[in-house]
C-alpha cells in the first residue's frame, strides 16, 4: 500500500458546497429614503453642482442598518429621533506585566456594570407629530424579551405608541398608515 492510500482523505475547499447568501435587493422604501437623503444634501449644499454630490446609500439588511434607516427617515421628515443605548459599561481591572522569567502575565478581571436606563427600553425614541413613539428594531431571528414586552405595555398604557420594526419596508408602511404619507 502506498503512502497516498494510507492518508486520510480530507475535504478540499473546492469539494465543499458553500451556502450562497441571497444578494441584497433594495426595497422601494429604501430607494425613497435615499431620494429623501439626496434631496436633503442638495438643500444643505446648494452651491455644489448636483453631479458632484455623492449619492447617499442605505441598507436595511442588518439591525444597525435598519436602525440608521429609520432614524434618518424620521429626521428627513422633520421629526425628532434618537438611538437609545442601555448596555452598561465594561470595567477592566486587568493588569499585564512581565514576570521574572520573561513571560507575560495578566491578572485581574473584567466585569460589566448595569446600565442606568430602563430595562427593556426600545432601540429608538422619537417624537412624531407631537406623539411619543418607541421603536424596537428586531432583525433576523431576534425576538422581544420579557422586559421589552413589559416596557411596551408601560408605553402603551401611558398613551405612547410602540412598534416593532423588522424591515424598513414594514416600518415605512406602518408610518404611512399611522401618520399618513401626505404631510
Amino acid at each position: 500500500m502506498s503512502i497516498k492510500e494510507k492518508r486520510p482523505q480530507f475535504a478540499t475547499p473546492s469539494s465543499k458546497t458553500k451556502i450562497q447568501k441571497k444578494p441584497y435587493r433594495k426595497s422601494s422604501a429604501v430607494k425613497e429614503l435615499e431620494a429623501l437623503a439626496n434631496a436633503a444634501a442638495r438643500k444643505k449644499f446648494p452651491e455644489i453642482p448636483q453631479e458632484w454630490l455623492a449619492p447617499r446609500k442605505y441598507r436595511d439588511d442588518s439591525a444597525n442598518g435598519l436602525t440608521k434607516c429609520i432614524i434618518d427617515f424620521l429626521k428627513f421628515k422633520g421629526y425628532q429621533a434618537e438611538r437609545i443605548n442601555n448596555t452598561g459599561r465594561l470595567i477592566d481591572n486587568q493588569k499585564t506585566f512581565t514576570d521574572v522569567i520573561g513571560r507575560k502575565r495578566t491578572i485581574g478581571h473584567k466585569r460589566w456594570i448595569k446600565g442606568t436606563g430602563t430595562k427593556g427600553t426600545a432601540d429608538i425614541s422619537a417624537t412624531i407629530a407631537g406623539r411619543s413613539v418607541k421603536i424596537e428594531v428586531k432583525y433576523g431571528r431576534d425576538r422581544q424579551s420579557k422586559a421589552q414586552r413589559e416596557y411596551q405595555n408601560q408605553v402603551q398604557q401611558a398613551g405612547g405608541i410602540y412598534t416593532i420594526a423588522t424591515t424598513f419596508e414594514q416600518f415605512f408602511q406602518w408610518y404611512n398608515q399611522k401618520f399618513g404619507s401626505n404631510e
